[in-house]
């Protein structure tokens, strides 16, 4: 909106030249976020706390993991909401909203934000853990993949073609089975995050982290002189989902605040699906989707812990881990939960280092 109403008038006003640059956005979107999380936060932890919107610890999932999480019973839920909010305002003030990449972004982000809100809802009225049955969420997950794919190959061309990371010029085009490509990446995206988001601040942590990478590879995909640098496909208009990435990482740190340990308040599936949706999505955008895996390894490692775990017990009758996911697995080993966190904190980290030193590896 500022860009909209501000640069134009540059002409009379030089310093309003600032408004085109993308990296000033960005910056700006990051800060707008953080500060509407921060001022929100403890009106809307207060709301959730009045409405009796807590979390449900199940004794009779694990009476071992019960122990452990039983202080978490009925701390504010839902809190996603506050990380969507300062998303969408941010955005509304700083990136182009016009911007196909943008308004693709905060559709995923909206529809699974819609999905997860659902989700949570039931669990509250039904005061139980299950809340949309697994058929219902994931068929939500599915329609926006096939609305995506359709609207992604319609509007912007040469996106059906399947980037492969580390060689120079290797790409394969898919066709029709891009639509099985989106549906893959945005339902396991956001099962993944959703399935993270157990331990306090855990998930909101690494989503940071891959934000601020998908920030930088963004920006380099937008830019004509970089991407050609570091022979990465340059995509006319994908520069704005850096102030978009950045608008996450803002609203994720400022959500943080009040959900690192011990948590004030969870994201519940309104923020989890919603964010993990959004990261997809921004992959599928700038044709990294094979570089998500690695990005966002740590909630490849979750949702793997997890399939591996059924699949094993299907099978053979015996468990891989002590339990699933895997944070649950070292807590069950011994390991403290803010140890759990930060440690799993440091390999996104180096994860997100990773990916960015690929773009040389060309």
């Amino acid at each position: 909106m500022l860009y909209y109403l501000l640069y134009p008038l540059h002409s009379s006003l030089s310093f309003l030249n600032i408004f085109r640059y993308i990296t000033f956005r960005a910056a700006m979107a990051a800060m707008t976020a953080f500060l509407i999380s921060l001022i929100l936060g403890p009106f809307i932890i207060r709301m959730l706390a009045r409405l009796k919107i807590g979390e449900n610890v199940r004794k009779e999932d694990s009476r071992r993991l019960y122990e452990l999480h039983s202080k978490k019973q009925d701390t504010p839920t839902m809190g996603g909401i506050l990380i969507l909010l300062a998303i969408l305002l941010s955005n509304l003030l700083w990136a182009d909203i016009f911007n196909k990449y943008v308004l693709l972004a905060l559709l995923a982000t909206a529809w699974l934000g819609i999905t997860g809100f659902i989700d949570d809802y039931l669990k509250q009225i039904r005061k139980r853990s299950k809340g949309m049955t697994a058929g219902a969420k994931l068929a939500s997950q599915v329609a926006l993949g096939a609305v995506l794919a359709v609207l992604i190959s319609s509007f912007l061309p040469g996106h059906t073609r399947l980037d492969v990371p580390f060689l120079k010029d290797a790409s394969f085009e898919l066709g029709i089975f891009y639509i099985i490509l989106v549906i893959l990446v945005i339902s396991g995206s956001s099962n993944a995050v959703n399935l993270t988001d157990g331990l306090d601040g855990l998930a909101a942590g690494i989503v940071i982290m891959v934000a601020m990478a998908f920030s930088v590879l963004s920006y380099i995909s937008g830019h004509l002189r970089f991407s050609s640098y570091l022979f990465v496909p340059y995509l006319a208009g994908s520069g704005e989902l850096a102030v978009f990435c950045a608008s996450i990482l803002g609203a994720g740190l400022g959500f943080l605040w009040f959900n690192c340990y011990p948590a004030s308040v969870f994201m519940g599936d309104v923020g989890s699906l919603a964010l993990g949706g959004a990261l997809g999505t921004v992959a599928l955008l700038i044709k990294k989707e094979l570089l998500l895996i690695i990005v966002g390894g740590i909630f490849v490692i979750e949702a793997a812990s997890v399939i591996l775990q059924v699949a094993s017990f299907r099978f053979t009758k015996r468990r891989i881990f002590r339990i699933a996911p895997l944070h649950h697995h070292f807590q069950f080993l011994g390991w403290p939960e803010s140890k759990v966190i930060v440690r799993f904190w440091i390999v996104a980290s180096l994860l997100a280092l990773l990916t960015l030193v690929t773009l040389k590896i060309r």
